[in-house]
């Protein structure tokens, strides 16, 4: 093996890698042992047979080689492959090279137990480890274990036989072209499992496979579908997350009286010889690979993709409500899979409000375009129908059809990855199982049970004797209708709290909706808390009020109250499916807010701070609101900004709206200028849309005197909308 290429090539590896799209994440590094390493990995792609090598070089200094299928040994391909440590599964004397780097540490291996490339990943059948290839099934192999075996089988013989100064220790040294003993390694040998996924899996035409069928003629099935397959995971970006887990010791699986007689003897044994009786050595390989295959499958990091593939797969229903679909897979992503033990992908370590909302990083819109463009099921309204051939046929097709099973049927490979995770499976099965009824349920209880802790706490952080208010005023809460299937997502102002909403809500109610009014973040305790919140922060508590309110009720409108407004309009702007918004005496720009309720202090506390005065810098401002008994009589600076943040954002996405919308304003408004919201009616999207003016000369128009009379206009709104 030529050194020197083996590092350049490992370095033109990593460069064409950071390249392409591709991010390696690596976890697990410190888990690798000193001393001889046989890894054994999962064989998907190309990639790893190229980056595997030079990716554990990195790590522990040690080049490590690899065995690839000698079919693979063709052409340029096979200079590349000698290069990067590779040799064929066929090459001679493949074993006996293995056996001596690793006596001596002078290299470490990595070796696939599935032999080839598992495409459709199916490696899992009644409980056992099956690999499902070309139209057969088999077992692992067992060839890694049976070489960790006869490794530190040698190990401790050439130890146990050069004390006592044996021929057969100088004939075995001589074998393995050892110079002396002191080259052979004092450390026991290990096999470390490693797992490979990648995320998200997608295989399309892409420049790679363009470019090839441009050149070459006649292009083989095998060839296109891995260009196809792993050029569009370099080109289009892939995490490929790489995981290493505990370290096997091999001696464990020596204890059997038969390998340690002959580790001693003296009597010559022949490299190709049995090290004890076959089925001594069967049984240790046997239970040695089914260690490390359980343990690399159990490393499996579970991403979006496969919860949702799993779900669809699994499910008893061949017609599955696409908003049904995504609840039961937020059920999924938030049952602390990693506190069962399981490996998730960094997608799903952050808050999945999105599962059930605006779909913010498309994880469903993404894999539903997948499975109709794949015709694993087709759209029905708001239905997805299963074509359930392709989840029990498919990889016998794919035989038949070549090695295009990457490309046909992505989803059946998405769920047959994690397979082999028991505790994920029975949480899957059950979730699957469970009536809508019940899933809706366990997600409006586990929501409102979320925020009521949320606010409680913060209630009790950032109260204040004499300013807050009771903590009923700033209480979420919900009006449900026992027979409703329409709802209403109703939202407080700036500075307010859920109790403004309340006459309306009641009206609302009383029409036969129920009504869901959150907190937003910061409300409803003291202005100091407030002060601390950003208004991304108000949009989450928004989008939380709009999935406690979706799953009570089919149909949804959301409406607010003037900074409230503006939230519903930019919820309107990401959640398609709503029936309607609608706005009251909304703010465009902060300079529509009143110089009495946003005074200029920013360039004082500026000045301030450059003179070095902090001490002069204005925190919070006075506010003398129409509901004293409600609103914050301190407004936060900090809380203005935010304010001026969240309404600078909105102008670009009034045109994206295309749901019915409705603004009202107090022609009067001593807080709103009203020309900024009629400059929002001008600016929305929807062919259906109607402002409302009303001679009113105070801003909180929808309670109070005359209150009646906004309510009647948003509810007779709402009785035009096509709702169920």
């Amino acid at each position: 093996m030529n050194h020197f290429a083996y590092l350049l090539t490992g370095l033109a590896i990593r460069t064409i890698t950071s390249l392409s799209k591709t991010k390696i994440n690596i976890y697990g590094k410190d888990k690798i042992p000193k001393g001889p390493v046989i890894f054994v990995a999962n064989h998907f792609t190309r990639l790893e047979t190229l980056v595997m090598p030079s990716t554990i070089f990195r790590i522990t200094g040690i080049p490590t080689w690899s065995l690839a299928d000698f079919g693979l040994f063709q052409g340029t391909m096979r200079a590349l492959l000698d290069k990067v440590g590779a040799i064929s599964t066929k090459a001679p004397d493949r074993d006996l090279l293995i056996v001596r780097t690793l006596l001596t540490n002078e290299a470490s291996w990595i070796i696939y137990p599935e032999g080839k490339m598992v495409k459709n990943k199916k490696i899992f059948e009644k409980g056992q480890f099956l690999i499902s290839f070309a139209g057969h099934k088999h077992p692992p192999h067992s060839g890694a274990a049976s070489l960790a075996i006869r490794t530190e089988f040698y190990r401790q013989r050439l130890h146990a036989l050069s004390d006592i100064a044996s021929a057969e220790a100088d004939r075995l040294i001589e074998l393995f072209q050892i110079n002396s003993m002191e080259s052979v390694s004092p450390l026991n040998v290990h096999i470390v499992p490693v797992n490979i996924t990648y995320y998200p899996i997608r295989a399309m035409e892409n420049a790679m496979s363009k470019l090839a069928g441009s050149f070459i003629e006649e292009i083989n099935e095998r060839a296109l579908e891995e260009l196809m397959a792993e050029g569009t995971m370099l080109l289009s970006g892939v995490d490929m997350d790489i995981r290493f887990g505990e370290p096997i010791g091999v001696e464990t699986f020596m204890k059997n009286p038969g390998f340690h007689k002959n580790i001693s003897t003296e009597k010559k044994i022949a490299f190709n010889e049995d090290l004890c009786s076959r089925r001594i050595m069967e049984k240790a390989a046997f239970d040695l690979t089914q260690k490390y295959m359980e343990s690399i499958y159990s490393m499996t990091t579970v991403n979006h993709d496969h919860l949702f593939a799993s779900i669809l797969k699994i499910s008893p229903h061949r017609k599955i409500d696409e908003y049904d679909l995504r609840q039961r897979v937020f059920l999924a992503a938030t049952s602390n899979l990693d506190k069962m033990g399981i490996n998730i992908h960094k997608s799903l370590e952050s808050d999945q409000l999105h599962l059930l909302t605006d779909d913010q990083y498309h994880k469903y819109n993404d894999f539903v375009s997948l499975v109709l463009e794949k015709n694993i099921a087709e759209k029905k309204g708001d239905a997805l129908v299963k074509n359930t051939s392709r989840f029990s046929v498919a990889f016998t097709d794919a035989v038949k059809q070549g090695h295009r099973v990457r490309i046909d049927n992505p989803i059946s490979i998405m769920a047959n990855e994690v397979e082999p995770l028991r505790h994920l499976q029975k949480k899957l099965r059950s979730l699957s199982w469970k009536p809508s009824f019940l899933i809706r349920r366990k997600i409006t209880k586990d929501l409102i049970k979320k925020t009521l802790a949320e606010y409680k706490k913060d209630y009790e952080t950032f109260y204040i004797e004499g300013e807050s208010k009771e903590e009923a005023v700033g209480a979420p809460f919900l009006i449900k209708k026992r027979y409703s299937t329409a709802g209403v997502l109703l939202i407080h102002g700036y500075l307010a709290a859920p109790e403004e909403v309340r006459e309306l809500a009641e009206h609302l109610a009383q029409k036969g909706l129920s009504v869901y009014a959150p907190r937003l973040k910061g409300h409803g305790t003291s202005p100091e808390n407030l002060a601390q919140i950003s208004y991304g922060q108000w949009i989450e508590s928004a989008l939380t009020g709009y999935a406690i309110i979706r799953n009570s009720c089919r149909d949804v409108v959301i409406g607010g109250f003037s900074a409230g407004g503006g939230i519903a309009l930019e919820l309107a702007s990401r959640i398609k499916e709503i029936k309607g918004v609608f706005a009251v005496c909304p703010p465009f720009k902060l300079q529509d807010f009143s110089a009495k309720f946003v005074p200029a202090v920013t360039s004082w506390n500026k000045f301030m701070k450059i003179v070095g005065i902090d001490k002069a810098q204005k925190e919070f401002i006075e506010n003398i609101p129409e509901n004293p008994d409600i609103n914050y009589s301190r407004n936060p600076i900090a809380g203005v900004k935010q304010l001026e943040m969240m309404m600078d954002t909105l102008p670009a996405k009034l045109p994206g709206i295309q749901t019915p919308s409705l603004i009202i304003q107090a022609e009067k408004d001593p807080v709103v200028d009203p020309k900024g919201s009629r400059a929002i009616y001008e600016m929305l999207g929807s062919k259906k849309k109607e402002y409302m003016s009303f001679n009113y000369d105070r801003h909180v128009i929808i309670s109070g005197e005359n209150g009646d009379r906004v309510h009647a206009a948003i509810s007779n709104f709402i009785n035009r909308l096509d709702l169920h």
